[in-house]
Order: C-alpha cells, then sequence, then structure tokens
C-alpha cells in the first residue's frame, strides 16, 4: 500500500527533488507551495506524514505545525528548513513536530528519515493490542502506552511525541545504560554522528518536565563517559 506524504515547501526545485526520492519509496506525493494552501490541504485529506518547512509565505511553518497537531488524528511531521537556531527547533519539536532536518541535507538522511518515521508509525500501530501497552510505574510516575499519556504524582505531564518515545523506552528497559547513538537508533531510527544534540536537547527538555531537580535527577541518569539510563528500580506495570 503506498504511503500518502504532504510536502509544505516554498522552494520548487527543492519540493520537486524531494517528491522524485518519496516517489521511489512507493509514496504518493501532494505538494503544496505556502503556508495557507498547506494547512487546508492537511486539514481536508488524511496523509501519513508531513514534511514541513518552517520560512514560508502566507503562514510560517510553526502556526501550521501546531494547527495540525490541533486535529485528533495523529500525522507524523519532519520539520526542514533552512533555520539553524536552538529556539527554532525547540518550538518546532514543542509544537509536535516528529523530526527535525537542516537544510542543506543530504537526500539520502531524508529518505532515512522519512523510513524511520514509517517503522514508528507502523510498529506504534503493530502495538495497539499488544500487552506491551499495559502502563508502566516507577516510583511517582506513569506511562500508558495506549493513551499515549504520562502523569507524575498523579498529575498530567505534557510531552511531545518524540519526548513520549523517549521515556517509554527508558521505562521500558530500567537500569539498562544507552549511548546517545544507540538513542538515536532506537527512539529515532537512524544513528547518524553528528546528530547526538537531538538526544542532548530531548533528554533536558524531558528532565525539566518530569525531574524535581535537574542537578540531581531520579528517573533519567547520566552515565558518565558512556550515555544515560532509566532509573535502577525496576519499572512495574501499573495496576
Amino acid at each position: 500500500m503506498n504511503r500518502s506524504v504532504l510536502v509544505i515547501e516554498d522552494r520548487q526545485d527543492i519540493a520537486n527533488l524531494i517528491k522524485l526520492h518519496l516517489m521511489d519509496l512507493s509514496c504518493d506525493v501532494q505538494l503544496a507551495f505556502d503556508g495557507i494552501t498547506g494547512l487546508a490541504e492537511a486539514e481536508t485529506k488524511t496523509y501519513d506524514l508531513i514534511i514541513l518547512d518552517l520560512m514560508l509565505p502566507g503562514m510560517d511553518g510553526l502556526e501550521v505545525c501546531r494547527r495540525v497537531r490541533g486535529k485528533s488524528n495523529y500525522i507524523p511531521i519532519l520539520i526542514v528548513t533552512a533555520k539553524a537556531t536552538e529556539l527554532d527547533r525547540v518550538l518546532g519539536l514543542e509544537l509536535g513536530a516528529d523530526d527535525y532536518l537542516t537544510k542543506p541535507f543530504s537526500i539520502l538522511e531524508l529518505v532515512a528519515r522519512v523510513k524511520a518515521l514509517f517503522r514508528r508509525m507502523d510498529a506504534l500501530a503493530a502495538n495497539t493490542v499488544s500487552s506491551t501497552l499495559k502502563p508502566i510505574r516507577s516510583g511517582d510516575i506513569v506511562v500508558d502506552p495506549a493513551k499515549r499519556e504520562v502523569t507524575l504524582g498523579n498529575k498530567p505531564v505534557s510531552l511531545t511525541f518524540k519526548e513520549f518515545d523517549l521515556l517509554l523506552h527508558f521505562a521500558r528497559n530500567p537500569g539498562r545504560v544507552y549511548s546517545r547513538l544507540q538513542l538515536l537508533d532506537l527512539v529515532w531510527g537512524y544513528g547518524h554522528d553528528g546528530y547526538e544534540h537531538n538526544v542532548n536537547c530531548h533528554i533536558n527538555r524531558l528532565r525539566a518536565k518530569i525531574e524535581k531537580s535537574h542537578a540531581k535527577p531520579k528517573f533519567i541518569l547520566t552515565v558518565r563517559g558512556v550515555g544515560y539510563k532509566f532509573a535502577d528500580a525496576m519499572a512495574t506495570e501499573a495496576a
């Protein structure tokens, strides 16, 4: 079955290049060259993926991302942009983007990111009736894979899509140490050198939301010289 992809990119040469390579993945690709048209397309049709530029005429990509995330059905969003500042990246992720690629980018890397997003969505769909979707409790934090919800001391914690995936992976593997490259491969679906900052960024923002003290974290621990691990105390299925 072909995947449907919406590419919202004002540079027609880049948009057509992306379309050409996605068609090699058996994707049906729709192009939009401004934010207003792209949002209208996203709201009227169902897509398996949106590839979204930030710097768009009419309506910028961050606003498009925010409005798409307001829909009830979840659509993966891959941001591609010439904006490379930490603020732009964090804003995009906080608004619900699943991944972030800075221009100029390799087409091979773009394709790898797209494949990784498709694999994660397939895995999520396959697990909808799996026992692995039972809530996991560790201390006063509960991670519910089925509802994609997290509570801390019975209070809801608002996480982005990727923050949730990262926390869920840690909670399912308490005490196991992972390097940044391993986390890129297991959670993001790719393991390219030079993108470890994606892990650092998400770890820092996740800690800010679930830890009482960033300097003395309780759940996500740093293993000096190696990477990170979830607290050694065994996480259990919540009652």
